[in-house]
């Protein structure tokens, strides 16, 4: 299910990331470990996490995705590693809320790009997903509920 989208700006958000490009069969794999790997870098550099991760796509998926696994953060990160320094550009955005499990994502973005066309809307190439309930807050599946953004052509 999907919330009724809306159009809003958001500010711009600093972040930490490990940007990946990854074959959609490997991507299951990758997200346990690589948020891991990201909160525990912030943690040891003293800097609060400021909201939810995200996952920043940089572009559309074809036979793989090149992303970004993101954290909103306090301050800036000095880099370790594969987590490096980032901020999420202010912008204005369409934005909507899928309620459901991971697995209904294609189609809701599917659903979501749709309503976006029919209302005459130009987005940018990037969007990104922000998981603001999941599995460690419940282990219902229904009450999963995922962000979905795409910036708009300003």
């Amino acid at each position: 299910m999907l919330d009724t989208p809306q159009i809003i700006r958001t500010a711009s958000q600093l972040t930490a990331v490990i940007h990946l490009t990854i074959p959609w069969a490997k991507m299951r794999e990758v997200m346990g470990p690589g948020l891991a790997e990201l909160r525990s870098t912030v943690a040891a550099q003293g800097i609060d996490a400021t909201g939810p991760w995200f996952n920043h796509h940089l572009r559309r998926p074809t036979d793989s995705f090149d992303f970004e696994i993101s954290l909103p953060v306090a301050g800036r990160i000095a880099p370790v590693g594969r987590v490096k320094p980032s901020e999420l550009r202010a912008a204005s955005v369409v934005r909507t809320v899928y309620h459901g499990p991971y697995d209904g994502l294609g189609k809701a973005w599917g659903e979501f790009e749709a309503w976006i066309l029919r209302n005459g809307h130009q987005t940018a190439t990037d969007f990104w997903e922000c998981y603001l309930a999941g599995p460690e807050a419940s282990a219902d599946p229904a009450s999963w509920r995922t962000e979905l953004n795409r910036p708009l052509h300003d």
